[in-house]
């Protein structure tokens, strides 16, 4: 499959504030330098292939926005690239999928050390039943963070990366479940970036939100670029345009879900290479 893709020079990359406003002109690009490499990659379940023969690089720093129709193997990829595929019965992959040229499927590889390193946000917020204190310090402790005093600061910073922190701190040995909805999804992000994480997945962070929690839950997406790297499923193209550096566009071919074209953002979606692409981002088909 012949991959659409742009090359970027170190000039285009931009530090201009986000705001909603920049739906327009697209999030700007940062410097192209792989972080996972994704060859030939097909994932199957139970004998049936969902996502087939797909080969992308996703760069180091940027938001990269995977799109297309449900079905078409969009989380599949996700979650192949810490290994969560490994808990879903009757799962294969096959390919090869890189993280700084560290072959994920590897059999020695630790899985537990790959997941710290890249972190995983759901759909649907899910802290853990316990205040909101513990549901930072928990995955910590886990990891091997013993001391008090490291574990407050991690907890204040991770607070403080999501915006949590002021809203938060008089009660932090309250229940988790407490929180709204947006402040449990961010709480969830924070939880991951507690690990230290070098990649955050992302699988619709803002669905199961209302429009407000939305909003704020994007700005924070749109705030780590630069500091991780970030794959975020969505189907809110104006979300995809607004945040991402990159976009791959997926679609379902022979009931098999494959990537169609994979780019800049702003240029898949004011120029996309593909009839298929331009259909769907004209909301034409999908």
């Amino acid at each position: 499959m012949k991959i659409n893709s742009n090359t970027t020079s170190q000039s285009e990359t931009s530090t201009v504030p986000y705001t909603l406003g920049d739906m327009e002109q697209g999030a700007a690009c940062c410097i192209p330098v792989p972080h996972i490499e994704v060859e030939n990659l097909s994932v199957a379940y139970q004998g049936k292939i969902v996502l087939e023969d797909v080969s992308l690089n996703i760069n180091k720093g940027c938001i990269t926005a995977l799109i297309g129709p449900s079905g078409c193997g969009k989380t599949s990829l996700l979650s192949s690239l810490n290994r969560l595929t490994d808990l879903i019965p009757g799962s294969q992959m096959q390919g090869k999928v890189h993280i700084d040229g560290v072959d994920v499927r590897d059999p020695q590889l630790d899985v537990m050390t790959l997941r710290r390193k890249v972190g995983m946000i759901f759909q649907k917020p899910n802290p853990f039943p316990l205040s909101i204190r513990r549901n930072i310090e928990m995955p910590l402790r886990e990891h091997g963070v013993k001391q008090r005093g490291e574990l407050e600061a991690r907890v204040t910073t991770a607070l403080q990366d999501v915006g949590l922190w002021d809203e938060v701190r008089d009660r932090l040995d309250t229940p988790a479940l407490s929180l709204s909805g947006g402040q449990q999804q961010r709480l969830c992000i924070a939880r991951a970036l507690a690990l230290e994480p070098a990649i955050l997945l992302m699988d619709e962070p803002c669905s199961a939100l209302d429009p407000i929690a939305s909003v704020v839950v994007e700005e924070l997406i749109h705030s780590l670029r630069n500091r991780y790297t970030v794959v975020i499923v969505t189907h809110n193209l104006a979300q995809a345009r607004r945040v991402a550096n990159y976009a791959a566009f997926f679609w379902m071919t022979g009931r098999v879900g494959k990537l169609i074209e994979f780019g800049r953002c702003q240029s898949l979606f004011d120029s996309p290479s593909h009839d298929l692409t331009a259909a769907y981002v004209t909301g034409v088909s999908g």
